[in-house]
């Protein structure tokens, strides 16, 4: 008995690894302060801050790095900062550049194993989505790039084969000159692209062309490889589907029964995540004050009212959401429940750990 006790004292002596060695947060979100200042925080599963990493201007989403308590934080487009933050120390260990000529579009995705970060850009001066190639274990180095397969590439997900890479292209097409004016709204062609981690695109697909001004923007995926996809209407007030799902193989489907329910979000999807049994999509419109809840298995949809709502992301016990009035809420898909509340104004994304 006293070698089991003596054992378990040295196993908990031992220094902590992985994300447990940066307070073993569930989510990242980054906010805005109320000095006015911006930082990174990692959240516990009921919104309990548990680091805060300032960053140098209003961040858009991070992507956090599979096994080691390292996060990369965007700026918002067309900012032009992506840091390197170690999160158990709390420091900004370096801060990538793209290229001359190119902005990030906010967010990136590591490979399955880690050692690769890939990120969405703009190649302003030729109008091209491009996606960046950085080598995480030799100083995250840029080492390539390869097309995103269309305009305007926002959000990028790794799909479960670990192989291949998911794009939401938003067809829009933008330049640093005009700030966020959108250039070529009347010829936009948004898609989704699969491509290879060798740049091979290997599936594609978009909206049925009456719906070609439906900016495709963020993007979930759930374990078997279903992609849930949320739009931004550019084509005035006319009623239209948001939120779309995907199957490799299959057509790019509007989510059934929801237009009455997304005509509420005034065009705007702002986020969209699986709940925790992957059958559960959830889309979030800061512009419409809901969220939208849609069943996979039933076809119903329905619509939680939440004022300036825009995180969402996946949890242990069904999805966690972030508004921009400082309000966390966490819970089953249907009805989470409120567990914090503080003064930072929260930004667009709530990113799972």
């Amino acid at each position: 008995r006293r070698h089991f006790l003596a054992s378990l004292a040295a196993a908990s002596a031992l220094p902590a690894t992985g994300w447990a060695a940066a307070g073993d947060p569930a989510f990242l979100s980054a906010a805005q302060k109320p000095d006015g200042s911006y930082a990174l925080f990692g959240l516990s599963e009921a919104g309990r801050i548990v680091f805060e990493i300032a960053l140098p201007g209003r961040g858009h989403a991070a992507t956090a790095h599979p096994t080691d308590p390292i996060a990369v934080a965007f700026a918002r487009r067309p900012g032009n900062f992506a840091l390197v933050i170690d999160c158990a120390q709390g420091v900004v260990t370096r801060q990538l550049t793209a290229p001359e000529g190119r902005h990030f579009y906010g967010h990136g995705a590591f490979s399955l194993d880690g050692t690769l970060l890939f990120t969405t850009e703009n190649d302003f001066e030729n109008a091209e989505g491009r996606i960046g190639v950085w080598d995480v274990k030799n100083g995250f180095a840029r080492i390539g790039e390869f097309s995103s397969g269309g305009v305007g590439p926002h959000d990028i997900k790794l799909m479960p084969d670990g192989q291949t890479l998911v794009v939401a292209n938003g067809g829009i097409e933008t330049h640093p000159d005009s700030g966020r004016e959108k250039l070529n709204i009347p010829m936009m062609q948004p898609n989704l692209s699969y491509i290879g981690l060798n740049g091979e695109i290997v599936e594609q697909t978009e909206p049925a062309a009456s719906l070609h001004k439906t900016s495709l923007r963020h993007l979930a995926v759930n374990r078997d490889g279903r992609v849930a996809v949320g739009g931004q209407w550019q084509g005035g007030t006319a009623k239209v589907p948001l939120v779309y799902t995907h199957k490799r193989g299959e057509a790019l489907r509007p989510i059934q029964n929801a237009t009455e329910a997304t005509a509420g979000m005034r065009g705007y999807v702002g986020s969209i995540a699986f709940g925790q049994n992957g059958a559960t999509i959830v889309a979030t419109s800061p512009r419409g004050n809901l969220a939208l809840v849609h069943e996979l298995t039933t076809g119903a949809s329905r619509t939680i009212a939440l004022a300036d709502v825009c995180g969402v992301a996946q949890s242990k016990d069904g999805i966690g959401l972030t508004t921009g009035e400082g309000r966390f809420f966490a819970g089953p898909s249907a009805a989470p429940e409120e567990k914090s509340q503080s003064d930072l104004r929260w930004d667009n994304h709530l990113i799972a750990i």
